[in-house]
């Protein structure tokens, strides 16, 4: 190809390579992106380069085809073809843009992004920014890339600022786009629904576009903001992949685009439907900021990194690294009907078998006595607490629990005062009935005011209770999108403002509060997603409590996010969404892949399941520290009737292994299971036995024949001190 390379610009962390070409022509291209190779001139990668047909040339070069090319951050039309990383236009309504290279400069640190999210670290961090300039408008990209040396990892996120005299309006503008010459790729995203949520999707690449997003205003049930090629070959414990993950919360697509000619675009940030921002002279506008990475050590250690990066540069606080406690969720228990009898009577209960926090759910307040009523009105209803709220609140501390609330600040029911006294506050369109969904609307964060409100009465609510945990829910997508705070021409921003509302409240009232345990939901994992993670250290996985369903959901989860920050939960049979019967030592041990609570009526448990469950948390206290925090394993058990995994506590060497036999099979052979990540010379007790590092990942555990259906065990390996 008719082209000529500049200058190269590597950017490298411990293991790491990101390397990028500088054409001539101003042109910045993705040379490669792997395994370090060192500082090595890269411009034959794109200089042997064949043309093909049917391309424009660029420049009026013959045989510079910019579409064959692995640009870096492309535009549309001029002349590539491919789906654009951004798009906007100008005041005649083009959206022909033409940005090369004009600058860059390394830092040794990373600044914080204005009003997102963003990851941080105490090691080594070096940033590259690289200026990207429009010579007609003088306009600029600035392209902050920043890599995490001992953490493998690199993060990206895109500035746009505006130096003309003209207003620009942005209608794409991702976060990560990255150019590959190859398309021999299986694509891995987490799809699902409500209930079963974070399904692991893995699938050829095929020509055209693929991949997941989400239009409902939060990052969804239905899929996650994560995205990874990966090689056909790679599994587990072995190959290559490439992994993306974006630190935001709203609508968002990830997408995969192979070409006519076998090149693959790999693409992840905001969505760009029903998505515009006017950025008038003088202003700018911040993409949120992209996880990626690339390892050859297999799908585990692709999860592990992510595990790794996100407990050390995104969690923030006393919590960020702090085991977390058992709690009890009054939900499943009581729902609405509950009184401070009922309350006392659980609690007291659950101070005999261990729990350690206590947790009253939806129906605390005002006269909220179903779904009906009261969202926003966050005043406790004392005659349904036989008391104030904070009489509650020390008897649960008198028995040496934790205490936590419920709630859901971002809703409000028609029938509450906040409502009958701001109806303007709601997200609806002008002349159109609002759409009312569980019974209730969504308030419009983008409005400051509403903003402002939220963060006052929140604040007031935790100065006046000694509350120790707090779970923020949000039970129902955005429709109606319309706000009475935006002009007709910028409704577009609505999406995003409301986002950036709720990052605002959450940054208010969690740096407040650094001594609260936060947990978001939304009806489960309808927002889990780090740029959650960044505000609140943990999540609720799924509002389907079922432990045999939470396997499929609690892998794909773990996929990407520490065990952790996903809260599980033991709860009651008959399963209350599925009707299933496990057993209680199957429910606790699925429970334990995560962040460890219950969900059940402990009153009515009989004298052997209580003694059982007391022994459970007894042993998981003494074992917490590898279970929240031990590097984490998918393991690969014989056929796919059985699930299995492993935690491996860092500093000790101890392994905890979890299996699961889902059926029973008649007249079957047991076969071992093989662990990972062991010292081959070390040695493993266990069960009064003794066995090498080297036995137990090449021979493995022999698997129990399971005596019923959902059968789990456990071994409990230490490791031998030489």
């Amino acid at each position: 190809m008719n082209i000529s390379v500049e200058q190269t610009i590597h950017l490298t962390t411990k293991n790491t390579q990101l390397s990028l070409l500088v054409l001539d022509s101003g042109h910045l291209l993705l040379g490669y992106f792997g395994k370090k190779i060192g500082e090595v001139s890269l411009a034959y990668v794109v200089e042997e380069i064949q043309r093909a047909s049917y391309m424009a040339d660029t420049d009026g070069i013959k045989d510079f085809k910019l579409e064959q090319l692995p640009n870096l951050y492309p535009a549309f039309g001029n002349p590539d073809l491919r789906t654009p990383a951004h798009l906007e236009r100008d005041a005649s309504g083009s959206a022909i843009a033409d940005f090369r290279y004009k600058s860059h400069s390394f830092s040794n640190e990373k600044k914080p992004l204005k009003e997102l999210p963003y990851c941080q670290s105490q090691e080594d961090v070096t940033t590259l920014t690289i200026i990207l300039e429009d010579a007609l408008t003088k306009n600029e990209l600035a392209i902050t890339l920043s890599a995490f040396e001992k953490q493998d990892v690199f993060t990206q996120s895109v500035c746009y600022h505006n130096h003309s005299e003209a207003t620009i309006q942005i209608e794409n503008m991702q976060s990560l786009s990255l150019d590959f010459l190859s398309d021999r790729f299986d694509l891995i995203t987490l799809n699902g629904a409500w209930g079963r949520e974070t399904k692991i999707n893995r699938r050829p690449l095929v020509q055209g576009i693929q991949g997941v997003d989400s239009k409902r205003g939060a990052s969804g049930h239905g899929q996650n903001p994560f995205i990874a090629l990966v090689d056909p070959q790679t599994n587990d414990e072995q190959g290559t992949a490439i992994a993306c993950s974006l630190l935001y919360s709203g609508n968002f697509q990830a997408s995969a685009e192979v070409d006519m000619h076998q090149n693959t675009r790999l693409q992840i940030g905001i969505n760009p439907f029903q998505f515009s921002w006017e950025l008038v002279s003088g202003d700018s506008f911040t993409t949120p900021e992209a996880v990626f990475f690339y390892t050859d050590q297999g799908l585990n250690t692709l999860s592990q990194t992510f595990h790794r990066f996100y407990q050390n540069c995104l969690l923030r606080g006393p919590w960020a690294k702090k085991s977390r406690p058992v709690l009890l969720n009054s939900w499943e228990t009581f729902y609405f009907d509950f009184n401070r009898e009922k309350l006392e009577k659980l609690a007291e209960k659950a101070k005999e078998i261990g729990i350690e926090c206590f947790v009253v759910d939806d129906g605390w307040f005002s006269k909220r006595a179903d779904s009906s009523s009261s969202l926003g009105d966050w005043v406790p209803n004392e005659a349904k607490l036989g008391g104030s709220l904070t009489d509650v609140i020390q008897s649960i501390h008198q028995k040496k629990m934790l205490f936590g609330l419920w709630l859901e600040p971002e809703m409000v029911s028609p029938d509450s005062d906040l409502y009958r006294n701001h109806p303007d506050w709601i997200i609806q369109s002008p002349g159109r009935t609002p759409q009312l969904i569980r019974e209730q609307y969504v308030l419009d964060l983008s409005l400051k005011e509403v903003q402002d409100h939220l963060i006052v009465v929140l604040t007031t609510l935790l100065k006046t209770y000694k509350i120790d945990y707090i779970k923020w829910d949000m039970n129902r997508n955005m429709t109606d999108l319309w706000s009475g705070g935006l002009p007709e021409n910028r409704q577009n921003e609505l999406a995003h403002r409301y986002i950036l509302g709720l990052y605002r409240i959450l940054e208010e009232v969690t740096q407040a509060f650094p001594h609260v345990l936060f947990e978001s939901c939304a009806g489960g994992g309808g927002r889990f997603d780090p740029g959650m993670l960044y505000y609140m250290p943990q999540t609720w996985t799924s509002d389907d409590s079922d432990a045999i369903s939470r396997l499929s959901i609690q892998e794909g989860t773990s996929f990407v996010y520490p065990p952790v920050a996903m809260s599980c939960h033991v709860s009651a049979v008959p399963n209350h969404q599925l009707g299933r019967m496990t057993s209680l030592n199957t429910r606790t041990t699925v429970a334990q892949q995560g962040n460890f609570g219950y969900e059940l009526d402990l009153n009515q448990l009989s004298k052997s399941e209580e003694d059982e469950l007391k022994q459970q948390i007894v042993s998981y206290k003494k074992e917490r520290e590898t279970l929240q925090f031990g590097i984490h394993y998918r393991l690969s058990p014989y056929d796919k009737n059985q699930v299995a995994w492993q935690k491996k506590n860092e500093k000790t060497g101890d392994i905890i292994v979890s299996h699961v036999t889902i059926l029973v099979q008649p007249n079957t052979v047991q076969k071992r299971l093989k662990l990972e990540g062991l010292n081959p010379q070390a040695s493993y007790s266990f069960e009064n036995t003794v066995r090498t590092g080297s036995e137990l990942m090449e021979i493995g555990l022999m698997i129990p024949r399971p005596s019923h259906d959902f059968y789990a065990s456990q071994w409990f390996l230490k490791k031998v001190k030489e």
